[in-house]
C-alpha cells in the first residue's frame, strides 16, 4: 500500500449472528464522529450494511460487484452517507456471482487491494483521503472475505457473548494466519470486540473471562451490550448513533472507536 496515513481494517467472522455488519455500521459512524474520515466496503451480497447506512438498493447505481469485475473504481462506486465524513462502497446480490467470474483470474484475491491502492493514488472523492476503511465480510471464508483479508492492515474481530464464541475464534486464527502465510505478511489481529453481552446472564460473563484469558490485551476493553436500539436502528436505514445517540448501544460504540483511535497510536509510534 503506498504511504498514506490510511488504515484497513478488515471486520470478519466465519460465523455469522455475531454483530459484525452492526459493528461496521457504527463503529464507521462513531470514528467519523470524533473526526475521522471513514469508507466502509460492503463486501457482503446481502448489502445489509449499506441499507443499515440508509442507501435503498435502488440508489445503488455502481457496487462493490463493479470493483471486483474491474467495472468502476473504488471512487466511482463510494456514496456519501447521511453522517458526515462516512462514505460506503455499496454491495448489490450481483456480489454472488464474482467469484466464479474472476476465479480463473492470476490476480484474483488481490482484487480489492488493487482498488483501494488505485483510489489511495489517484483520490477523487470530495475529502477522500480517508484514515479508516472497514470492510464488511460475509459470514464464510470465500473469495471475497480472502480478498478482504489480503487488502487489509489489520482484522477486527466481533463475538458474540455466547457458549461457541472460542471455537469460533480458533477457527478464524487458523484463516488469518493461513491469508498471512501465503498473501499478506502484513495482516495482523487489531482486536477482539465482544458483543451482544447481557450482564444478567452467567455464562455470557464467563465468555468475556475465557476470551480475555485466551487472547490478553487483544481483547478490547469495550463491550458492545445486547441494546434493543442497536437492533432497531437497522429498520430505519440508520445506524444506531443517528437513531439514538444516548442509549448503551451508542454510547458503547464511542469508546470503541476511541480505543481503537488510541490502540492505532500507540502502534504507530511503537
Amino acid at each position: 500500500m503506498p504511504e498514506s496515513n490510511l488504515r484497513v481494517l478488515v471486520i470478519a467472522n466465519q460465523k455469522g449472528g455475531v454483530g459484525k455488519t452492526t459493528t461496521a455500521i457504527n463503529l464507521g459512524t462513531a470514528l467519523a464522529a470524533i473526526g475521522e474520515k471513514v469508507l466502509i466496503i460492503d463486501l457482503d451480497p446481502q448489502g445489509n450494511a449499506s441499507t443499515g447506512l440508509g442507501i435503498g438498493r435502488k440508489s445503488r447505481k455502481y457496487s462493490t460487484y463493479d470493483v471486483m469485475v474491474g467495472l468502476h473504481s473504488l471512487s466511482e462506486v463510494a456514496q456519501e452517507t447521511a453522517v458526515p465524513s462516512l462514505f460506503v462502497a455499496p454491495s448489490t446480490l450481483d456480489l454472488l456471482g464474482v467469484e466464479l467470474e474472476i476465479s480463473s483470474h492470476r490476480d484474483r484475491a488481490y482484487k480489492l487491494r488493487n482498488a483501494i491502492r488505485t483510489m489511495v493514488e489517484n483520490p477523487k472523492l470530495e475529502g477522500e483521503h480517508f484514515s479508516y476503511i472497514l470492510i464488511d465480510c460475509p459470514p464464510s471464508l470465500n473469495l471475497l472475505t480472502i480478498n478482504a483479508l489480503a487488502s487489509a492492515d489489520s482484522v477486527l474481530v466481533p463475538l458474540q457473548c455466547e457458549f461457541f464464541a472460542l471455537e469460533g475464534l480458533s477457527q478464524l486464527l487458523s484463516t488469518v494466519d493461513q491469508v498471512k502465510n501465503s498473501l499478506n505478511p502484513d495482516l495482523t489481529i487489531h482486536g477482539v470486540v465482544l458483543t451482544m453481552f447481557d450482564p444478567r446472564n452467567n455464562l455470557a460473563t464467563q465468555v468475556v473471562a475465557d476470551v480475555r484469558q485466551f487472547m490478553g490485551d487483544k481483547v478490547y476493553d469495550t463491550v458492545i451490550p445486547r441494546n434493543v436500539r442497536i437492533s432497531e436502528a437497522p429498520s430505519h436505514g440508520k445506524p444506531v448513533l443517528l437513531y439514538d445517540l444516548k442509549c448503551s448501544g451508542s454510547q458503547a460504540y464511542l469508546k470503541l472507536a476511541s480505543e481503537l483511535v488510541q490502540r492505532e497510536r500507540r502502534l504507530r509510534a511503537a
